[in-house]
């Protein structure tokens, strides 16, 4: 079981129905698997968080522009700070990258723009703010998966409580993985037993290179390139016209669709592999 510190054991919710429906949280948790402990140390005494809601019910639409983006997201400042850290953690990055066949710069560019290498983890705690989506019934099916697998993530050990911090909606660590991608994709890379994405870049690296090998990245591909207009899109290519007809065009591979199972968003693909390219550059 994880070190989940001195929760508040007795304490009782103070919403009777929230409290209510917590309880058959637990059974289902318990049949997953998750022990008695975990689900005491989690769940008991939690209360919902007014703000989650708020930002799930207000999300801006997305209206930027590619070029504005880009500027934003892959900045010269991200750029720079980029290359510094591929320099430095070269070698932690490689030992999980040459042998994925995944150029180091595209890890170290996912990790940039997920979690500003490593310095914006989200600062809600996790368990109660999916637990205020699904009671609230914000997408209910797909939150309450989330929520059990982050139980069960607890209940491995993974992280103790206090450190599981994320984005309101569940996205957790320095590569913002959704519970249910932690458990598929989340790797060990130092061998101690937890997969630690949230303080241990040993880890972040490893389960980085560890998703986009499962889901399908082609050794010896690049992602894409930017193209004349007018070129066509040829076997396994897609042409990514982003800002439109007159805007630039991108011819994009196999590998530009692995990064957008990851997101799917053509702009966050395509900045991945253009930050990606300028931290190689």
């Amino acid at each position: 079981m994880a070190a989940l510190g001195p929760a508040s054991a007795f304490a009782q919710t103070s919403d009777a129905k929230f409290a209510a429906w917590l309880q058959g949280v637990r059974a289902e948790a318990l049949r997953a698997g998750v022990d008695e402990g975990t689900l005491d140390a989690t769940l008991n005494g939690i209360e919902q968080i007014p703000r989650v809601l708020e930002l799930a019910r207000n999300q801006p639409e997305f209206k930027m522009t590619f070029e504005r983006y880009m500027e934003l997201v892959v900045s010269n400042e991200r750029v720079s700070r980029g290359r510094a850290l591929l320099a430095e953690n070269r070698v932690s990055i490689d030992r999980f990258a040459v042998p994925a066949g995944i150029p180091a710069s595209v890890v170290v560019a996912l990790w940039g723009i997920e979690s500003n290498y490593g310095t914006r983890l989200g600062d809600f705690d996790v368990v109660p703010a999916l637990a205020t989506l699904v009671y609230n019934g914000f997408r209910a099916k797909f939150f309450r998966e989330q929520l059990i697998a982050t139980l069960k993530i607890l209940s491995q050990g993974h992280v103790s409580l206090q450190a599981m911090k994320g984005s309101w909606a569940g996205a957790m660590g320095q590569c913002q993985f959704i519970p249910t991608s932690f458990i598929a994709y989340a790797a060990d890379g130092d061998g101690d037993g937890r997969k630690d994405i949230w303080g241990n870049k040993t880890d972040v690296f490893a389960s980085i290179v560890n998703y986009l090998r499962r889901v399908g990245w082609r050794p010896g591909l690049g992602w894409g390139e930017e193209v004349p207009a007018g070129t066509p899109a040829g076997q396994g290519t897609r042409i990514v016209r982003p800002a439109g007809a007159g805007g630039p065009t991108f011819l994009t591979t196999q590998n530009f669709r692995a990064i957008l199972r990851w997101n799917q968003s053509d702009f966050f693909a395509l900045a991945v592999g253009q930050l990606s390219d300028r931290i190689a550059a």
